[in-house]
């Protein structure tokens, strides 16, 4: 068999293979230049900008003016302009990384604007020995980094509903974000204070007016956790957690709590609101699931997505983010027929453990319709789950924890939109 019938072997709705990118023939190129039109090219006058000196050195970098439609989408309450979210314009970003000021949000009562000078943190209860740090003294503590997303709970609920919303991958699923924390382990200032045995459990609790508080595993606390001062090499942003805040790699985002200024060892969870009330689950037994933590495999393909629009019929690059709170990524398929068959994409490197991973693959777009999509396989053997499969096992009152694969038909006139396939 040629190697041109095992590509369509495996991929249905126009050739999709990683090899595509080596066959002769293939181009992305819009338009072949003539003898005279490459002449008029060279010929042509230089443009405005390199014709004069550029503007002087700034103290700190921005984005380009013509960059001002990539920007965090923001929703407030009416009631309380300081509790609402923002997400993150996935659709509009590549590689793995989200730039500090595009990392999405969740408030629930504001940005607290602290003064380091004046911040604390405090370490009590089931321990030997009460501590408490200023962020100076966090200062003179060994620093590590991660590489890791974070995931709201809440990220992509709209996918339980019964009809597929349609609007851009961002306003969907953008509220995860990725990006390089850099902090003292949390299990050193632990082991500083002495756990006492029947500690089993820490609050943790951050200093804005909610006094946002949640409950964390002592296991988990002591293994991979970080007390984050830097965000991307910076100091965090006040939006992020700024002085300091909790990060929890591969656990959902309500538990990396912001502006830390507690934590607090006991041997039972504190049954807030975030553990009660929200974060849990309706199962269809009429039971509620709790402590759900662990973020499941999830990817979806950013370009092409809703909002986009395929010109003519050709080659295009199908990218996408995946990513795992159990683990590394170990494969991404993706599918051009709504699932009948798959290719195995290329994941950029590095492939790192509950972190977002870039995957892509060419696509020969024939000009006929097709459904994308792509379903992310962990390192444990975690398949994602089309929605049908998710929605039988976790019913119809689901608001957290959705994971499930992402479909996007390309009609044959090249708009894109979202379905359930």
């Amino acid at each position: 068999m040629s190697k041109h019938n095992e590509m369509q072997a495996v991929a249905g709705g126009g050739l999709l293979d990683r090899r595509l990118f080596l066959k002769k023939g293939l181009s992305f190129s819009a338009l072949a230049l003539s003898a005279d039109v490459l002449a008029a090219e060279l010929d042509a006058p230089r443009p405005e900008w390199a014709q004069k000196p550029g503007t002087p050195f700034s103290n700190y970098g921005h984005p380009s003016r013509y960059e001002q439609k990539t920007i965090r989408w923001t929703m407030g309450n009416a009631m309380a302009a300081g509790n609402g979210v923002s997400w993150t314009p996935l659709q509009d970003l590549e590689g793995m990384i989200t730039p500090s000021g595009l990392h999405f949000e969740r408030h629930h009562n504001g940005v607290p604007q602290i003064d380091p000078a004046q911040h604390k943190l405090l370490i009590h209860g089931l321990v030997n020995q009460s501590l408490v740090f200023t962020m100076e003294d966090l200062q003179r503590y060994p620093m590590t980094s991660v590489l890791c997303f974070i995931e709201c709970g809440g990220n992509s609920n709209a996918g339980w509903q019964t009809q597929p919303i349609q609007t851009q991958v961002g306003y969907f699923h953008g509220m995860a974000s990725c990006s390089e924390w850099t902090g003292i382990p949390l299990r050193l200032l632990l082991n500083e204070a002495q756990i006492k045995g029947r500690a089993k459990w820490l609050i943790a609790e951050g200093a804005d007016a909610s006094l946002m508080n949640v409950s964390l595993p002592l296991d988990k606390a002591l293994d991979d956790c970080i007390l984050a001062l830097y965000q991307n090499g910076e100091r965090i942003r006040p939006e992020n957690g700024y002085p300091l805040r909790l990060i929890v790699p591969g656990w959902e985002g309500v538990v990396n709590v912001k502006w830390l200024r507690r934590l607090h060892l006991t041997n039972q969870p504190t049954m807030a609101r975030n553990e009660t009330s929200k974060y849990t689950e309706l199962m269809p037994s009429g039971k509620a699931r709790q402590f759900t933590f662990v973020m499941e495999a999830k990817s979806l393909i950013t370009q092409p997505s809703f909002g986009h629009k395929l010109k003519q019929p050709g080659l295009y690059q199908i990218s996408g983010l995946a990513w795992s709170g159990r683990g590394k990524i170990a494969k991404v398929e993706v599918s051009a027929d709504g699932g009948k068959t798959w290719a195995e994409a290329q994941l950029q490197e590095p492939v790192l453990s509950k972190c977002f991973t870039r995957f892509r693959i060419p696509w020969q777009w024939n000009g006929q319709q097709a459904i994308l999509k792509s379903r992310a396989i962990d390192e444990t053997g975690y398949v994602q789950p089309e929605r049908d499969v998710l929605v039988k096992s976790q019913g119809q009152h689901g608001y957290f924890h959705y994971n499930a694969i992402v479909s996007w038909e390309v009609a044959s006139n090249g708009s894109i939109s979202h379905v359930y396939a």
